[in-house]
């Protein structure tokens, strides 16, 4: 079940289920009913726990004019009511902490509404509907999902942390003791480096953890790793570990910024974490333990766990999450596990191959990228469907040039069919839009012009940037890169984070339709990355999978189009765009 719906007279609340979080969404029967709207309160009742009103940043700005409920805050939604008709809440800091608890939530919604003098009339329950549905990570059969908060421009970040909270101690160590202070917030409370990690990894790194620390934990265990960016503290002591015990066999990419090179600006040598990694990997490694550098053509670029048991794969981790400081808390991220022992076996195929082609071609070359592309795990998507794992394919690149054409293609094609069909919608956060004339980029850098779906999505590099106008039929299509912004009062400041900020890739089309898919993994959908890269594209029918991936995407898009308004320069529109969403203020730029 992707969502449940809930009514009261004319107006209905529908609560979509995503990982770790709720979408809902609001409606009346009639434009008559919604005359002098105000907004929504919410009130959310969590298993076993006292009810509490969300949070909202965006207050009245003469808050005595209008009914306010005494014993409640002033950014309370029952006295600031949420001007949106719908809101993304994930349970958190602000009323549970970080571990919030699992289970079926009640949420009330209340609509408010204004007297003819615009003053908010007192909450009146005889209006409210109810929902009630699951909350927690997201698993359906075999397959967890796992998201990155990231979401260091945001209020939320800056009421925890602060505006300059540090991500790693001074001089970058690669290992370094997370549990060590990192900072002071505004409110004079310490945090660790851990303390910014759980909150920004979120989900996500909460998956990577939990197989990792199965392995650690069980000696019968082994991992494969494939790693692109590889800095994380914990996840590279970890691997040493595992290096020391012979259980991990690691592909490392080695291509131009993760060897030690020249640095064209300042002319001094650059030793990055990759190198250092490799080189205390070989000094403690034992048994079976081995790394191999390699590349392909351009980048080793999945991000891949594989578990197994004597020779047997039991599960895999995938996505788009690097094994970095700035892929787990700075970028928007996923990942995927599944648990399924076909599944990993694939991926342990892929792996074997890789390891020994990287191992024949050792620098970056043409040969190592032809000589996979070769194989039968390039030529072919391989299908999976069971009870335990929803109907899907993944494809494994380095493909040949025609192959990833008609990977691509594909994927452009069932874009555009969206604008064929009644209430056809995509929604996306992908990385870049721009330096490939691929037919994705293509198709979803101009598919905010079509009038005939709904179009939401975000790059940190899009074409243009295009905000939503009242009344308009066209798409939003914005920036994850809106640079240093002033934000008005109330808001605080935010920081400019280091890198991408969405560093996702993911398309997913036809929500709510007969055939909602994902297209997500490490793939840049671009031509030259299918062409060059080692990577893996996952295509998943399944609307559960769809709902919690476009959940994802709402967040990201209202999020950065609320920050896009202020960017310095400002955005080249300066329309009303749509905000909103938050845990109890995870996005709390937003109300």
């Amino acid at each position: 079940m992707a969502f449940a719906t809930g009514s009261k007279n004319s107006f209905t609340v529908k609560a979509y289920i995503g990982d770790n979080k709720t979408l809902l969404a609001f409606n009346f029967a009639t434009q008559s009913a919604a005359r002098n709207l105000a907004g929504f309160t919410i009130q959310c009742q969590p298993p076993g726990k006292p009810a509490y009103f969300l949070f909202n940043e965006l207050q009245f700005q003469n808050p005595a004019k209008h009914a306010q409920v005494a014993a409640e805050k002033p950014n309370s939604t029952a006295n600031a009511p949420i001007q949106k008709y719908r809101w993304t809440h994930v349970p958190g800091t602000n009323h549970q902490g970080l571990n919030p608890i699992v289970g079926d939530y009640t949420y009330t919604v209340t609509p408010r509404f204004f007297d003819a003098n615009q003053s908010m009339l007192p909450l009146d329950a005889s209006l409210s509907a109810s929902v009630t549905v699951h909350v927690g990570p997201f698993r359906e059969g075999l397959l967890s999902l796992g998201f990155t908060r990231g979401y260091m421009q945001s209020e939320a970040f800056a009421h925890h942390f602060g505006a300059h909270a540090p991500l790693f101690p001074q001089g970058k160590p690669l290992q370094f003791d997370t549990t060590q202070k990192a900072g002071t917030n505004q409110d004079g409370q310490d945090f660790t480096f851990a303390d910014e990690y759980a909150w920004m990894g979120f989900t996500a790194r909460e998956r990577v953890f939990t197989v990792l620390n199965q392995v650690l934990g069980d000696p019968t265990l082994h991992v494969d790793v494939f790693a692109y960016d590889l800095n994380e503290p914990d996840v590279v002591t970890t691997l040493l570990q595992l290096a020391k015990q012979g259980r991990v066999r690691i592909i490392l990419d080695n291509s131009v910024t993760h060897v030690t090179h020249m640095d064209s600006t300042t002319h001094k040598q650059v030793v990055p974490p990759e190198d250092v990694f490799a080189q205390l990997f070989g000094e403690q490694a034992a048994g079976q333990a081995a790394i191999e550098r390699g590349c392909f053509d351009r980048f080793s670029h999945d991000k891949i766990f594989i578990v197994s048991r004597a020779g047997t794969p039991l599960r895999v981790l995938t996505g788009s999450t690097n094994f970095s400081i700035t892929g787990l808390y700075v970028n928007a991220n996923h990942v995927l596990v599944f648990e399924d022992s076909n599944v990993a076996a694939k991926y342990q195929q892929v792996f074997d191959e890789s390891f020994q082609v990287l191992g024949q071609f050792p620098t970056k070359t043409v040969q190592a990228s032809n000589a996979f592309a070769a194989t039968d795990l390039s030529t072919q998507p391989f299908a999976f469907q069971s009870s335990s794992v929803p109907k899907m394919s993944i494809t494994f690149s380095p493909h040949t040039a025609a192959d990833a054409a008609k990977i691509l293609n594909a994927i452009s094609n069932r874009i555009q069919k969206e604008g064929t069909v009644t209430n056809g919608n995509v929604l996306f956060a992908v990385m870049q839009l721009t330096g490939s004339n691929t037919p994705v980029y293509n198709t979803l850098n101009a598919i905010h012009a079509t009038q005939t779906l709904f179009s939401y999505g975000i790059s940190d590099s899009p074409a243009g940037t295009n905000l939503y106008r009242a009344g308009s039929k066209e798409g939003i299509l914005v920036t994850g890169k809106p640079g240093t912004t002033t934000l008005p009062p109330p808001f605080d400041q935010v920081p400019t984070p280091p890198g991408h900020e969405i560093h996702d890739k993911f398309v997913v089309c036809g929500l709510n339709g007969s055939d909602p898919v994902v297209y997500c993994g490490s793939s840049n959908l671009a031509g030259g990355g299918e062409a060059q890269n080692g990577d893996n594209l996952l295509e998943i029918h399944d609307e559960d999978v769809a709902t919690a991936f476009a959940i994802e995407a709402l967040l990201l898009v209202d999020h950065y189009a609320f920050l896009d308004r202020f960017a310095n320069p400002k955005a080249p529109h300066p329309a009303k765009t749509p905000i909103g969403g938050g845990e109890d203020g995870a996005d709390g730029d937003n109300g």
